[in-house]
């Protein structure tokens, strides 16, 4: 994964049972083991299903008890198995979504109002369940980590298929890339780090004026509106040039250096120091790119194209004397699908630029050069790419599609196992549910013994 200076994360919001006190009458419903499972809970996980729009199939006071009971199955057997997990790596992720919060909501204040409850109440709410993700998700992957599937168990699942339930297999491209940074003038840089040394001298007369020109003039879009507050993050999160000025700060009135990173250049103020971790606010600017640097660099990239036309230079060759993508250089600009471990990808699965420019291409055939985004800078790049194989939408077949096949039966043998597993934890625990929540269609029939 990308180190990045900045963290923006998807994540679920945990809505404030505190404030539905005088709604919620809470009482035990389901015991399962030791653990009992609340009415609240199940009121917390439906309000929060309803504020995403997720769609439950079925009765909700049935169908997320159910869910519940069976985390608490996969956490009892994390214990037994002596799961753990990395409490950096929780820890982070707390931080990560209460970044999200405070970037969506406003402020740390405006969060602890949304949730009416203080801020370490709520850090607390979120390690717990974090950690119990993580540990439900270890166990799963602990229980099923010793299945696999041979070639003949693939071809007898594949002739198992009826005839008109073969999966279809949407089209996949392999592609081969090279792609450059166009060259940026030194008069552009010196113009980017000469505003920086503007804002350094105003922030230094006044130091509370950085989250207005963050505001005003960063070009970090996840921070700036936070007046360029970054959040609480450790230095495996940062960029490493930013995190070794961040960490070298130790004065909340003073500005750092002009820092050069791979993102573009900044300026940073300390805002605290927690440990291993520090929060910090900074003003992102980055050179920008002129139209006559990517007309030109784009002619470049064509006259390469038209070498590679010409068979006077071999694509793999002009990787290895031109592309600047580290993610592909050394791999004669074969293209990683990050989704599936391997060089297929389904167009949907590829950066928006080169899926339309490959969309119309042929196999072998080199394209002419264009713009796209770097997706974990953000910065534009140049590019040609090379269509190494194409294979069309269609029914699967054991030759073409093995790997796929294999993922299908080594999942589906996973699943039947857990479900097996979960069927067999029902028999061998302690089972209780309150006679008005009995009624219902269950996944697993094994609750009510």
């Amino acid at each position: 994964m990308r180190k990045l200076f900045f963290l923006i994360v998807s994540v679920s919001l945990i809505f404030n049972l505190s404030a539905q006190d005088n709604k919620i009458i809470d009482e035990v419903i389901w015991i399962v083991g030791d653990e009992a499972i609340f009415k609240s809970e199940v009121e917390q996980e439906i309000m929060r299903a309803r504020y995403e729009g997720t769609k439950i199939e079925g009765n909700p006071y049935c169908v997320i008890p159910e869910q519940i009971a069976i985390q608490k199955l996969f956490l009892h057997q994390a214990a037994l198995d002596s799961l753990n997990v990395s409490e950096t790596s929780v820890n982070a992720e707390v931080d990560a979504r209460v970044n999200y919060y405070i970037a969506n909501i406003g402020s740390k204040e405006k969060v602890e109002e949304y949730f009416r409850k203080p801020m370490n109440e709520l850090r607390e709410e979120l390690r717990t369940m974090v950690k119990n993700n993580n540990l439900i998700m270890m166990s799963r992957e602990n229980l099923v980590k010793d299945i696999q599937v041979t070639p003949s168990e693939v071809r007898r699942y594949f002739n198992s298929i009826p005839a008109d339930s073969v999966p279809t297999i949407p089209a996949q491209v392999e592609l081969q890339i090279l792609s450059v940074t166009p060259p940026i003038p030194q008069s552009e840089i010196n113009r980017v780090k000469d505003k920086l040394r503007e804002f350094t001298e105003r922030i230094n007369a006044n130091p509370n004026d950085f989250s207005l020109l963050a505001r005003l003039y960063s070009e970090d879009p996840g921070s700036a509106k936070q007046g360029g507050e970054i959040g609480f993050l450790g230095r495996g999160q940062l960029d490493p040039a930013y995190a070794s000025a961040a960490f070298n700060l130790n004065d909340s009135k003073k500005v750092s250096r002009i820092v050069e990173s791979e993102f573009g250049f900044h300026i940073i103020q300390l805002i605290e120091k927690r440990g291993d971790k520090v929060n910090t606010r900074h003003i992102l600017l980055k050179p920008h790119i002129s139209l006559e640097d990517k007309v030109n660099g784009m002619k470049k990239l064509d006259s390469i194209a038209d070498l590679i036309r010409e068979n006077k230079i071999s694509f793999e060759q002009a990787v290895a004397n031109y592309s600047q993508d580290k993610n592909t250089v050394m791999n004669a600009g074969l293209m990683n699908n990050s989704e599936t471990g391997t060089s297929k990808f389904e167009y949907q699965q590829l950066p928006a630029e080169v899926a339309k420019v490959v969309y119309d291409m042929n196999v072998g055939e080199v394209s002419k050069a264009f713009i796209m985004m770097d997706k974990n800078t953000n910065k534009e790049m140049l590019a040609i790419v090379k269509l190494k194989s194409k294979t069309p939408n269609h029914k699967a077949n054991v030759m073409d599609d093995y790997q796929t096949l294999k993922n299908i039966l080594e999942n589906k043998k996973k699943q039947d196992f857990l479900n097996n597993w979960i069927t067999q934890k029902q028999k061998e625990t302690y089972i209780s549910i309150s006679p008005e929540w009995r009624n219902c269609d269950f996944q697993y029939k094994g609750w009510i013994k």
